[in-house]
């Protein structure tokens, strides 16, 4: 049963667990600045929610499955927050942008949303309310 799955390998060719080269879709050097693109706006707006103290950036790579995007944001205290894309290759038009224009809003809100909670986590019961 193990040698009919995409995981089993090709012998001489891919080795067991790994994806065939083939297999793995890449962006072309003009996909690859229109999806920076799409994640520079996501960062920029996510950082017009929140102060200065947060660190907000964002990266595209090739990962074992394929092209990936990354935005991330550190927080002054508490865990960093992240949200990540994968792309369908098949369906990019470099016409449109990769992530549409409400989901980016989407995305920048949850994260600043999700950074500020986790400030609040940590500073739990270390911080004393000025008012009932």
């Amino acid at each position: 049963m193990n040698g009919n799955t995409p995981y089993a390998g090709l012998p001489g060719i891919t080795q067991a667990g790994k994806r065939n080269a083939e297999d793995v879709p890449e962006l072309s050097r003009a996909e690859k600045s229109a999806l920076r693109r799409d994640v520079s706006a996501i960062a920029a707006r996510t950082r017009e929610f929140l102060p200065k103290e947060y660190i907000v950036d964002g990266d595209v790579h090739q990962g074992v499955a394929g092209p990936q995007a990354r935005i991330a944001v550190q927080p002054p205290v508490g865990d960093p927050v992240s949200a990540g894309f994968t792309p369908e290759v098949e369906d990019l038009n470099l016409d449109e942008p990769f992530i549409d224009a409400d989901e980016q809003a989407e995305v920048a809100r949850g994260l600043a949303a999700s950074a500020a909670f986790q400030v609040k986590q940590a500073l739990q019961g270390s911080v004393t309310p000025t008012a009932r």
